[in-house]
């Protein structure tokens, strides 16, 4: 055998691994997704819940009313906002070729929130819907900080670690602009502003998976358009440039794309943490560097995790859902102190 032809060998073996990784992700995806859909308050027998599935909505049951009109909205909405914040999370991870980014340590996921809060409080609607008008603010929100997070780190050539603690600055700044207008708002504005803090999947309805789903597959097309130049960038700045990329420029687009990424998921639900930082780095680990496959792959582990809270979420409350951001950053934080350890070493 030939050395070209143990290489093409070994380039197949790899392809192949990394497709059966993927199938396997999908596999447990597919399993989560069935129990998210089953668990819940009002206990739903197997049989009876395939019923309601095949029915559809207008089965004419109990258990096809809690189905089509409760949980599968909900299940729908947690599968597209993880697998949409996932995605925003590795895009930004390459762009800034830092593995401590991501829309929530950034501070663009805590722009957002306040977006929404701003419209929230206002009463803001475009076209009389209101989920249109704190859609878009918390787009405005999340593109502003974007450009300013892109600012300090190609400009003021700041360091990785560095750019995290102006993230956290980000946090506790719209943290506490957030505090202010639940401080002026009306009782029930602000315990509406204040469940946005949590991230709360009974906000879900069908609008909020077709909205957030919508974005995702854009997105997720330009970024497999992009792909090649995502992976020559992630091997570093001077390389993309010797292949004629313009770094800057792709760098700006991509911190667009993540923020609209960022806004539809926040729009909804309100603020989740750290399933941007952790699912990139964990299809990594399954996928290796090639963003042919981790667009999909970190989006189906985003998805992973965020079902994985959810159904965790509903079994640690009985009788009501814990809001699943609570969940997200109880695994997050001793995740991002790895990070910070690994980082330093």
């Amino acid at each position: 055998m030939s050395s070209e032809d143990l290489i093409i060998r070994q380039y197949r073996n790899r392809i192949r691994k990394k497709v059966l990784s993927t199938m396997l992700v999908g596999l447990i995806l597919s399993v989560l997704v069935f129990l998210d859909i089953q668990v819940g308050s009002s206990s739903i027998a197997f049989k009876d819940l395939v019923d309601a599935v095949l029915k559809g909505p207008a089965g004419g049951s109990s258990a096809s009313f809690i189905v089509w009109e409760i949980r599968l909205p909900m299940t729908f909405t947690c599968l597209f906002v993880g697998a949409s914040l996932s995605l925003a999370g590795l895009l930004i991870q390459t762009i800034t070729n830092n593995p401590l980014a991501s829309p929530y340590t950034l501070g663009v996921t805590a722009g957002a929130s306040f977006g929404a809060a701003i419209a929230i409080t206002t009463g803001f609607a475009l076209f009389g819907q209101i989920w249109l008008g704190v859609s878009l603010a918390a787009l405005v929100m999340a593109l502003t900080v974007s450009a300013f997070i892109f600012y300090l780190g190609s400009k003021r050539s700041l360091t990785a670690t560095t750019l995290i603690l102006v993230g956290v600055i980000m946090n506790f700044f719209f943290q506490a602009l957030q505090q202010y207008l639940q401080y002026r708002a009306s009782p029930e504005i602000a315990q509406i502003i204040s469940g946005w803090t949590f991230g709360n999947l009974q906000r879900s309805s069908w609008i909020s998976a077709g909205v957030s789903s919508t974005c995702w597959t854009i997105v997720l097309l330009i970024s497999f358009c992009y792909s090649w130049k995502l992976t020559a960038l992630s091997d570093g700045t001077e390389r993309a440039r010797g292949l004629g990329i313009n770094t800057d420029q792709l760098r700006m687009f991509v911190f667009t794309v993540s923020s609209v990424l960022v806004a539809s998921a926040v729009a909804f639900i309100g603020t989740v943490a750290f399933v941007g930082l952790i699912s990139p780095h964990c299809a990594k680990l399954l996928l290796g560097d090639d963003q042919r496959f981790l667009i999909i792959g970190s989006s189906m582990v985003g998805s992973a995790l965020m079902l994985a809270a959810s159904i965790i979420s509903k079994l640690m409350s009985e009788g009501a859902t814990l809001p699943v951001g609570i969940v997200t950053s109880i695994v997050g934080v001793p995740f991002l102190f790895f990070l910070l350890l690994r980082s330093r070493e």
